[in-house]
């Protein structure tokens, strides 16, 4: 779709207030898919798949977190 938005690496670390690091891992993972390439080379990921994964990630972080008695 011509309409849709595409990040780069870091676009997509700083959309989800990540690391760099962090969007790498989420691909090792599984969790976020390169959907293209740019001119350079670079790996594009879709809009909506960088703020699915982010979700994902930051809800399987809360149901670890045991709070304090």
């Amino acid at each position: 779709m011509e309409d849709e938005t595409w990040l780069t690496v870091k676009e997509a670390a700083l959309l989800a207030g990540v690391d760099v690091q962090t969007v790498y891992s989420w691909v090792r993972r599984g969790h976020l898919e390169v959907t293209g390439l740019d001119h350079r080379g670079r790996k594009l990921f879709r809009h909506l798949d960088v703020a699915k994964a982010e979700m994902a990630t930051r809800a399987k972080a809360k149901r670890v977190l045991v709070p304090a008695v």
